[in-house]
């Protein structure tokens, strides 16, 4: 038995994506203000896997353009539906991954992956599109779930322990669990300067870097 496409998966979770509430709000909320602080009114900027486009909405008003991607159809719709119920004029949705040409039509000032690289399989690869992406000296601002050191609590245990089997059955995505310093590593490889990193939330800790394209 094999699960879905990536696609169909988030598709078929994204009404209840959209429903759910943040778990973290002080730590979703300053990694909002920091990214904040990165971008300009000029800036045309770039978020792959935008979900639902909650962090879209926040951040479009504040720019020059935006683009809000993610590669499932249906997250795209409620994105769009939400940005129109709210006047968002300068915003547009892309349903795309990041092979789709319609990513790279221009160079960006700024492109934008929080929590989605951690559920990529090929990263060198993700991280070389981005850079291509980027106009030089262009910032690429990211939010990666990254594995927990020392005591991990129970109920997190179980999930770790049964995600194989819920990934096997459809129910789960891919999940690839990186150490801060081998995804740090992977994103200077690809041709990046790290500029500022912090860690939203602390435990398990979302390591959130803001890097520069040399």
């Amino acid at each position: 038995m094999t699960g879905p496409l990536p696609a169909d998966f988030w598709d078929r979770i994204a009404d209840r994506y959209a429903k759910r509430p943040i778990d973290d709000p002080d730590a979703y909320q300053a990694a909002l203000e920091r990214t904040r602080s990165h971008l300009r009114p000029q800036d045309d900027v770039l978020e792959l896997g935008c979900g639902t486009g909650s962090t879209a909405l926040l951040l479009a008003p504040e720019v020059g353009r935006y683009t809000a991607s993610d590669l499932s159809p249906r997250m795209i719709e409620i994105g769009g539906e939400k940005a129109a119920a709210e006047g968002v004029g300068n915003l547009e949705f892309i349903a795309a991954d990041l092979s789709n040409p319609q990513l790279s039509d221009r160079p960006r000032d700024a492109v934008l992956a929080l929590n989605l690289l951690h559920l990529l399989e090929d990263l060198p690869e993700a991280l070389s599109r981005v850079h291509a992406m980027l106009r030089p000296g262009g910032l690429f601002i990211s939010k990666t779930v990254c594995p927990i050191s020392g005591r991990v609590p129970i109920k997190l245990r179980l999930m770790l322990w049964a995600l194989p089997v819920m990934q096997w059955l459809g129910k789960a995505p891919y999940v690839n669990f990186m150490s801060t310093d081998e995804l740090e590593t992977a994103i200077t490889q690809a041709g990046f300067e790290i500029i500022e990193t912090g860690n939203y939330p602390a435990s398990p800790p979302s390591r959130y870097v803001v890097a520069r394209r040399l």
